[in-house]
């Protein structure tokens, strides 16, 4: 395929770009290649104008998002990414962070003296 192609999902369906795969647990457990995982997690990378027009699926193009792959559809475009063009009703769960949610600063010693105060 040359540069000026893209893949359009149609319908209820979104693309997305798999992310690479654990070969080994938090625990050590080395996984076989071919380990039967129910869900798996990816980048939205392209969102079909159903779903975009849809209020009931809030999923932008982006989104971090867990979803289900027996009903997905694998996109042999680019060697490098695993695609898949997934029905929007196996997309299980967005993550999102809270726009409330800062990130904690713990003060530390160089944060306090950077302050221009000291203490002698």
């Amino acid at each position: 395929m040359n540069d000026n192609e893209f893949v359009e999902p149609l319908g209820m369906r979104v693309l997305i770009r798999k992310d690479e795969g654990r070969t080994t647990t938090r625990g050590g457990i080395v996984l076989p290649d071919k380990a039967e995982i129910p869900t798996i997690t990816g980048r939205v990378v392209e969102v079909s104008l159903q779903v975009e027009r849809d209020a009931d699926f809030p999923i932008e193009k982006y989104d971090k998002v867990l979803f289900h792959p027996k009903n997905s559809i694998p996109v042999d475009f680019e060697q490098t990414n695993l695609l898949y063009v997934v029905p929007i009703e196996d997309v299980v769960a967005v993550f999102r962070r809270s726009p409330a949610a800062k990130p904690r600063r713990r003060k530390g010693k160089d944060q306090e003296d950077s302050s221009g105060s000291s203490e002698e």
